[in-house]
């Protein structure tokens, strides 16, 4: 890992300067690239999150990154779902009524293939059901899309970074044309350290905001750095990208979730690569230098 040669009082003056000056300005003006803008958990504000219609409906509205949270059955099979229950997106309590909390760990993979995934978002998803990560790649593969695939909860899950990684390969996601349309993230620093160690060759994130001081470990294994956009500054941004990470290449950084348009315009003029959003077409307007 190697540091530009950057400065604290540097870093500084490039947050002060940023804030001066309008991010409309400054895109238009050639200072600040377009950032990539990413559909949280899929169209997520059109179709049911984490489905398949989701990433289908991301696709057709003309985005190519799409976002996605894996975890694990009972059985080992890995399966695409945000919470550590079933409850909130499936009709788990009607289906299992007897097995609260209803986390996703203690139900085998055929249980979770009779939940209705699509009922609780709208009547015109009725039927939707949890995907299996293998349906789910097949889908962004069919789709031509790229892939933000979140690991969720490792903690609850020993080992799944190793077999995400080997159904990923299986899946022939891990070549040389599918590895510029994967990155694999999570909130544990551990987990993402474990991905770069078995496959150094795939882009890592890690989802939160360390500090100033910790980025040079943090380099060390990941390619991006992804907060909270609440979390942001000009400043921080900079320093981000004043690091190489395991590749050689300046660390980057998408931002989440935002939704309006004046976040959207706001992050975008503090230099973020990426915006991550449950509603991907109020943020490519607010952020088009057209």
């Amino acid at each position: 890992m190697h540091t530009r040669v950057m400065t604290a009082t540097a870093v500084a003056v490039l947050g002060t300067v940023a804030t001066m000056v309008s991010p409309a300005s400054r895109a238009l003006a050639g200072e600040v690239a377009v950032p990539t803008v990413i559909a949280h958990r899929g169209a997520s504000s059109h179709a049911p999150e984490n489905t398949l219609a989701s990433i289908d409906k991301a696709a057709q509205l003309g985005f190519s990154w799409v976002e996605n949270d894996v975890q694990r059955t009972k059985d080992g099979e890995l399966v695409v779902i945000h919470d550590d229950s079933l409850r909130r997106t499936t009709d788990v309590e009607d289906v299992f009524p007897g097995r609260a909390p209803w986390k996703v760990k203690d139900f085998t993979a055929a249980e979770i293939a009779r939940l209705d995934a699509g009922s609780w978002f709208s009547p015109a998803y009725a039927g939707a059901r949890v995907p299996t990560l293998k349906e789910y790649m097949r889908r962004v593969e069919h789709n031509h899309e790229k892939l933000l695939l979140e690991i969720k909860n490792p903690e609850l899950y020993p080992g799944i970074e190793q077999e995400t990684l080997k159904l990923l390969g299986n899946e022939g996601w891990l070549d040389r044309g599918h590895l510029g349309r994967l990155v694999v993230q999570s909130f544990d620093a551990d987990s993402v350290r474990t991905v770069h160690e078995l496959r150094p060759a795939v882009t890592t994130a890690y989802l939160g905001t360390p500090t100033v001081t910790q980025l040079p470990r943090y380099a060390r294994f990941t390619d991006l750095v992804n907060p909270s956009f609440t979390s942001l500054s000009a400043g921080y941004v900079a320093a981000v990208h004043a690091f190489d990470g395991p590749h050689g290449r300046p660390l980057r950084m998408f931002t989440w979730t935002v939704d309006d348009a004046v976040a959207a315009r706001e992050v975008a003029g503090y230099g973020v690569d990426g915006i991550i959003t449950n509603r991907p077409e109020v943020v490519r307007s607010a952020v088009s230098a057209d």
